[in-house]
């Protein structure tokens, strides 16, 4: 089917778009009736219920196992009711990083086995030639439009080296809604068509209604231009994706007529800030392991992050239309997280959902701060939650029910966690036979309490928990070892220790944060309050004292005081609550220097915290940053 060309422009000159649409109809699905309409994609890889039996089952002996070991310690002195909620908690707790523990494992027998092509997809091999268009998508919010346009025109160029372009259009879609940055919007375009001397291939459309937010934004899309495009790729605003990957893509999509979806693994990548360098050197180590694991026993029940991704267009307007939620918000409206549910809804139509994360060339930018991350997150909570409306719909895959599952329970685990201290706390309180002196209790402590119940259970008990939580950590680092450029990338092997050992250390620094913000968030949806739509900081993340001050000086003060109440009782609490308590008091100096730039520099000069998109930057990702430094101005 041929694009259609030319530009149209309103009366005010707003807007460049084809010529003529190309309307595809988008109905709203319903969650109540529905079917699994394949229950095997043909793409689905082989043994998938045995691999399956093997993650689900491991961790299931692992999680029994310790629940055993658990169950012996608390039955010392006799079960009460605080050892059964602790049981609970402990049994929950440790299924869930369990889960992420052996599917790190299968990653990290796979990537020293070398098995990586879903569906084929070398990146070694020759370039196919695309026969059909793809459209590229780019939805922006109050976003820099500068900054927007030239890492567009970096994917642009990218795609022209491959002499492809003929395959690929591309549209600026926007939802923003102040005039000013709308204005910005439509002078930064006329100046990329200016540049580029792309008209026919580049267009750009703003909505003057933004009902869905970013879905309903590609919906919109889809309903007046989707019927000339097979296939459609979503760009987030900070995405760069290299010409090759795009070409790689589209052609397999094009040659797998049942997949639906083919999500890249975005890598993380132009962290200037401590903070963002960390999440880039983590993606770096950990992620490879981590997506293997999951590509492998998720199969065409894989999940779909809403950017960075080749979709097929009818297989998306025919099973993506998003329903509105009943009820008032948090819960009710439109779909809030609507990546998972829009793959769930396409495979229980029959379409495959597939990771590829052995194709390189596709990019993102993290936030570049914990606030900004915290922000974020608030509203990925709430999308998360909100599921609990869907997970039940009719006819979904138990995989897709799952992935919905997952999101849930990672915004549980955090008061959860909180929950396990304090009755591990009021345990060995309530069952203590000292005596009060005053606010004191001499001799008082958790951790000789727990010990003296079963000393050696209890050690064991610690260390196989630590090491189901920092598995994955330490696969992602010994697989890294193994692949020479990602050992250089990551600035060799001790160097890339070092960063291993600076990250774990904030990491743990900022997990009291983030349990006492994802719990409050929790308490805030169940309560009602909505996150709202804000736009996303990219590059600076600086950060006010005042700011900080308001953000996390009442954190900071309770955690100083638990400190000096559990110190007043017995110093042996307040060594139990200590990996806490610390966290919380240091929450501004932590978030203030994650936040800066300087460190992130100095860091970087020394090679630490350091990824292969550094030292040797991917053309695509090279030109974007030319592009960008042309379009702003520098910064101290």
């Amino acid at each position: 089917m041929s694009a259609p060309t030319g530009v149209a422009s309103n009366a005010a000159g707003t807007v460049w778009l084809p010529s003529a649409e190309s309307p595809m109809p988008m109905p709203g699905q319903s969650l109540r009736q529905g079917r699994l309409s394949a229950t095997r994609p043909a793409t689905s890889p082989r043994g998938m219920g045995w691999r399956r039996l093997l993650v689900i089952g491991s961790t299931a002996v692992l999680t029994a196992v310790a629940a055993m070991g658990m169950l012996q310690v608390l039955r010392v002195g006799g079960l009460s009711v605080l050892d059964g909620v602790l049981l609970v908690l402990f049994v929950a707790l440790f299924a869930w990083i369990a889960l992420s523990s052996v599917s790190a494992g299968c990653g990290f027998v796979l990537l020293l086995a070398g098995r990586a092509n879903v569906l084929g997809i070398d990146p070694d091999s020759p370039l196919p030639v695309p026969g059909v268009r793809t459209a590229l998508l780019m939805p922006t919010y109050h976003e820099d439009p500068a900054r927007i346009m030239a890492g567009l025109q970096a994917v642009y160029e990218s795609v022209a080296a491959t002499g492809q372009l003929h395959a690929f259009d591309f549209f600026v879609l926007s939802d923003s809604r102040r005039e000013e940055v709308a204005k910005a919007e439509l002078e930064e375009f006329a100046a990329l068509l200016e540049r580029t001397g792309a008209h026919g291939h580049l267009f750009y459309r703003r909505r003057t209604d933004n009902t869905g937010r970013k879905a309903g934004n590609i919906a919109e899309w889809v309903q007046r231009f989707g019927g000339a495009y097979p296939q459609m790729l979503i760009l987030d605003a900070d995405s760069v994706m290299s010409g090759s990957t795009l070409v790689r893509l589209a052609s397999a999509l094009e040659h797998h007529p049942g997949v639906g979806v083919l999500q890249t693994l975005p890598r993380v990548v132009n962290g200037q800030t401590l903070f963002a360098r960390m999440q880039q050197f983590g993606g770096h180590v950990y992620g490879p392991v981590i997506a293997r694991g999951v590509t492998w026993w998720h199969g065409s029940e894989g999940n779909y992050w809403g950017h960075n991704a080749m979709l097929r267009t009818r297989a998306f307007a025919e099973h993506a239309g998003l329903p509105e939620l009943p009820g008032r918000q948090p819960f009710g409206g439109h779909v809030l997280s609507h990546d998972f549910v829009e793959a769930a809804l396409m495979r229980r139509g029959g379409w495959a959902i597939h990771l590829v994360p052995q194709l390189d060339g596709s990019y993102e930018e993290g936030p570049p701060s914990l606030t900004d991350l915290l922000v974020r997150d608030r509203r990925w909570c709430q999308g998360n939650l909100q599921h609990g409306k869907v997970v039940g719909s009719a006819g979904l895959h138990w995989i897709s029910r799952m992935h919905m599952m997952v999101g849930i329970g990672h915004y549980f685990t955090a008061p959860m966690w909180a929950m396990l201290m304090l009755v591990g706390l009021a345990i060995p309180l309530y069952n203590s036979d000292l005596v009060w002196d005053g606010f004191q209790l001499p001799g008082f402590s958790p951790l000789r309490y727990w010990a003296a119940r079963d000393a050696e259970r209890v050690a064991w008990l610690f260390a196989a928990t630590m090491g189901v939580l920092f598995a994955p950590k330490v696969f992602g680092f010994v697989a890294m070892l193994t692949d020479a450029d990602a050992r250089r990338g990551a600035g060799g092997a001790g160097r890339a220790f070092i960063g291993v050992l600076i990250e774990s250390l904030l990491a743990a620094l900022m997990a009291p944060i983030v349990m006492y913000r994802q719990s409050r968030g929790v308490a805030e949806v169940l309560a009602g309050r909505d996150s709202g739509w804000e736009a996303q900081r990219r590059d600076d993340g600086s950060v006010p004292l005042s700011s900080l001050v308001r953000s996390y000086a009442g954190l900071s003060l309770f955690g100083l005081f638990m400190g000096a109440l559990a110190w007043a009782v017995s110093p042996g609490l307040a060594l139990w609550m200590a990996p806490v308590v610390v966290g919380m008091i240091l929450a501004i100096p932590t978030v203030w220097i994650t936040s800066a730039r300087t460190p992130g520099r100095w860091l970087r000069r020394h090679r630490i915290l350091c990824i292969p998109e550094e030292l040797e930057p991917p053309p695509v990702l090279r030109r974007a940053t030319e592009l960008r430094a042309m379009a702003t101005p520098p910064q101290a």
